[in-house]
């Protein structure tokens, strides 16, 4: 047990493809819920087993938290130990270049957890 996190897309006819998983990147949960916060007003334990739309600009202020490497630091009960520990850089970028194609093929990206 512990925080599974998923990126999917999905297209206009409702069809889910993965894009990225995460297991206790709890860095990258932190800056998610801070942007679930802002966007729905809902405290960061309601995002939970929902999803969030990113845009193109969610991903671009992503991008920037990821290369100054200031994800928050973020800790709960199942979220594993400091993400930073462990290489997560490469593997979010991919994330983030997946994402921005599939906005630009007109698919929807979200980001859920689950803990």
């Amino acid at each position: 047990m512990g925080l599974d996190q998923y990126a999917i897309s999905r297209d206009s006819n409702g069809e889910n493809t993965e894009l990225a998983y995460w297991r206790k990147h709890n860095r990258l949960q932190g800056w998610m819920e801070s942007l679930w916060t802002l966007k729905t007003g809902k405290g960061e334990d309601e995002l939970n087993c929902q999803e969030l739309e990113l845009t193109e600009s969610d991903l671009d202020c992503l991008e920037e938290s990821i290369k100054e490497r200031s994800l928050p630091a973020t800790q709960g009960f199942f979220f594993g130990s400091d993400s930073y520990e462990r290489e997560t850089d490469e593997k979010d970028l991919e994330f983030i270049t997946k994402a921005r194609q599939a906005i630009k093929d007109g698919e929807a990206v979200f980001y859920s957890c689950w803990w």
